[in-house]
């Protein structure tokens, strides 16, 4: 059961990392930069109703400040990963997912509660700009 739950838990954060929205959340602070920002924002997902869910500003908080500690997590470890040995890249990957797991859960959310927080970001935004406006000033 744990094995299974770990699996799930490496696809949400892979997911993740992946994700649009989590650059553009990213690129709104300042953490990275890439042209046509707004070119990379996706269309509502078909099935998604119209008024996204209300997430409590301790939420918010909890995602900015989770979306600083995965920016430096991610920027660490892609180094690590590519300078690494062809036989280390696997453990690296999986010591980074784990601790990016241990930065969103960190902050008092389950990875799933991020995910689904950074998906209403990417289609909402006034969302997008609530958790833009709570990343620390030092981070941009």
């Amino acid at each position: 059961m744990q094995k299974e739950t770990i699996s799930v838990q490496k696809e949400t954060i892979m997911r993740i990392l992946m994700r649009p929205a989590a650059a553009i959340l990213l690129i709104a602070a300042g953490l990275l930069s890439l042209p046509a920002a707004n070119a990379q924002v996706q269309p509502p997902s078909p099935g998604l109703s119209e008024q996204p869910p209300n997430i409590s500003d301790q939420k918010l908080d909890a995602a900015a400040a989770a979306i600083e500690q995965v920016a430096t997590l991610k920027q660490d470890y892609q180094q690590r990963i590519a300078a690494a040995a062809p036989s280390d890249k696997e453990r690296i990957l999986n010591e980074a997912v784990n601790a990016l797991a241990k930065a969103v859960t960190d902050q008092g959310l389950s990875v799933e509660e991020y995910d689904s927080i950074l998906e209403v970001a990417q289609n909402d935004p006034d969302v997008r700009e609530k958790i833009r406006q709570r990343i620390r000033p030092s981070a941009k």
